[in-house]
């Protein structure tokens, strides 16, 4: 066990070291601030590092992770992260980043309990019993990626409902919010949702992209 964690600082000080031989002045910039244009909130599986799957460095990309990439708005670490990012970094997008083979959409489809997890994604199985009709007529494997997706608009919905955007998107007509879906069997990312910049086209990208009149 030991060992783990020193193998972590070992490379902790490899990359120190790459770093400063690409740019001596890498970490004195950087400690100068950040202007990250985008806020990330997606899953906190293992598999999904924003930066490595979006070739991005540090200070580029402003990030919040929990299981399931959920928008819940009694949720006020997510909130309390929103409003900084949109507030006092000015993010310019905000996107909301699920992945296939997700465990915690997994988890939402069956019906073991699991604890206080049941709690966390009692939305998920909210979403899955709304869209029932359109699930239930496909093989499980397309079930489950399809919940995937549905799952990413949900969240973008939930989130262009929150006062923080839509205070934004009054005063200063931005950010635009985006719904992605990445790939663990390709490492591609797909584009769920067209830029949502409003409430119009927030009603409009996430019921085209439902498949079904909803909300």
């Amino acid at each position: 066990m030991k060992e783990a964690i020193i193998e972590l600082l070992n490379n902790n000080q490899d990359w120190v070291a790459e770093m400063l031989a690409k740019d001596p002045d890498f970490y004195v910039k950087g400690a100068q601030g950040q202007e990250p244009k985008f806020l990330w909130i997606g899953c906190s599986d293992s598999r999904v590092p924003p930066d490595q799957i979006t070739k991005t460095s540090p200070g580029e990309i402003f990030v919040h992770r929990n299981i399931a990439n959920l928008v819940v708005q009694t949720d006020m670490n997510l909130l309390s992260v929103l409003q900084y990012a949109v507030e006092n970094l000015k993010v310019q997008h905000v996107i909301v980043c699920g992945h296939y083979g997700c465990g915690g959409i997994k988890a939402a489809m069956g019906t073991a309990h699991l604890g206080l997890i049941d709690n966390w994604i009692r939305q998920i199985k909210d979403t899955q019993n709304y869209y029932w009709k359109q699930l239930e007529v496909l093989p499980e494997d397309e079930r489950f990626d399809r919940l995937v997706e549905l799952n990413v608009i949900e969240q973008v919905y939930n989130l262009g409902k929150t006062n923080i955007i839509q205070n934004a998107w009054e005063k200063e007509d931005r950010p635009y919010l985006h719904g992605w879906v990445y790939d663990i069997r390709t490492g591609y990312i797909k584009q769920q949702t067209s830029m949502i910049h409003d409430e119009e086209t927030l009603k409009e990208v996430c019921k085209f992209e439902m498949g079904v009149i909803g909300h």
